[in-house]
């Protein structure tokens, strides 16, 4: 099974859509509930991510028997350096962000916690792209 998400920078009325729609994909599937949290739990800070420092991006979804495989795809100013936007409380968010009640420096942490496999590749001035991987059995 296939879908495809955009999302839309600034618009945090609609982050999480993605992440509730694969919920109840996996729902459906009659995924382990632990597992469905830990899925969109990785999903829903990869859309905020997007929604707060990019201008536009895409999540794509692909999910077969074993395993939830999410690419989250953006155009944005970019990661310059991955390493320091992995630790605990290092955030880029804007102080208009911040008033929301995001941007406390826990997404990529928290995509890291929640999926089996993480890559995040980035250039700056034009992007990033995550990849998350999560075995949908024990």
């Amino acid at each position: 099974m296939k879908f495809s998400y955009e999302v839309e920078g600034g618009n945090f009325a609609k982050a999480g859509n993605a992440a509730s729609n694969v919920k109840k994909v996996l729902k459906q599937l009659n995924v382990d509930p632990k597992i469905i949290k830990r899925i969109v739990v990785a999903l829903y800070e990869g859309e905020v991510n997007v929604v707060a420092h990019a201008y536009k991006g895409m999540v794509l979804v692909d999910i077969d028997p074993s395993r939830i495989h999410i690419r989250i795809e953006d155009e944005g100013p970019g990661i310059p350096d991955i390493d320091l936007a992995m630790q605990v409380g290092y955030s880029t968010a804007s102080a208009m962000v911040r008033e929301m009640g995001f941007g406390a420096g826990m997404g990529l942490p928290n995509m890291k916690r929640n999926a089996d496999v993480i890559d995040i590749s980035s250039k700056v001035g034009e992007g990033t792209v995550v990849e998350l991987t999560t075995k949908l059995t024990s």
